[in-house]
């Protein structure tokens, strides 16, 4: 499929959908990873434009065998200033369906559509339930404007799967915590690999060998 056609796709929902329908095309041919958007229609939506890099999202699906990636449709987002956007992430593939050169993704703002939900669940439903003790409710990913804050987010992610700062990890421990970031991209980021040594205290032979441990 030809980016021109993707364009003019993201033009057309742009326009059906409104101001609030944001389309950010990916080109994973590019040298730089880092500044693969190429094009971008209502960037207002969460603040990214051309030449940013790709979300937390595409990172992980890159590390996975082509022919096992399928799109993620409808799933909730969050922008940096706290809005909710619901998206979907369309993987394009070429015409032998081997490699994937563009991803095509959608986020719509539905903050508002979100306050007025709960306007009318105050007046119609009965008097809400306690929750559970210890009941949490899942957050919706944080979209970034760039690869560093993915990177750090990432780094923040592995801390707490751990939990426990970094200075007080064993060495099992710090392997889990790399192999998090290695199964979600981080190490697809230029020069990663010595920002995620210095957090953790080790050389880069010692980290390349923990990503490589079993």
């Amino acid at each position: 499929m030809k980016l021109s056609f993707l364009k003019q796709m993201a033009k057309a929902l742009s326009v059906q959908f409104g101001k609030d329908c944001e389309i950010v095309i990916h080109d994973l041919t590019r040298k730089s990873l880092g500044k693969s958007i190429v094009h971008v229609e209502n960037g207002h939506v969460t603040n990214r434009k051309i030449g940013d890099g790709p979300s937390q999202i595409v990172l992980e699906a890159l590390k996975k065998d082509p022919a096992k990636i399928q799109d993620r449709l409808g799933y909730l987002t969050r922008t940096a200033d706290g809005r909710t956007l619901k998206s979907s992430t369309v993987f394009v593939r070429d015409d032998a369906g081997e490699k994937i050169p563009y991803i095509f993704s959608i986020n719509y703002d539905i903050t508002s559509l979100l306050y007025l939900q709960d306007a009318i669940h105050a007046l119609i439903n009965e008097e809400p339930k306690e929750e559970s003790p210890g009941r949490q409710t899942a957050q919706p990913g944080k979209i970034h404007t760039n690869v560093a804050d993915i990177l750090d987010d990432l780094i923040a992610q592995s801390v707490a799967l751990v939990g426990k700062p970094a200075s007080l990890m064993t060495k099992d421990e710090k392997v889990e915590a790399i192999q998090f970031l290695n199964n979600s991209g981080a190490f697809l980021i230029t020069k990663s690999g010595d920002k995620v040594s210095q957090y953790f205290g080790i050389s880069k032979y010692t980290l390349y060998s923990y990503i490589k441990s079993e």
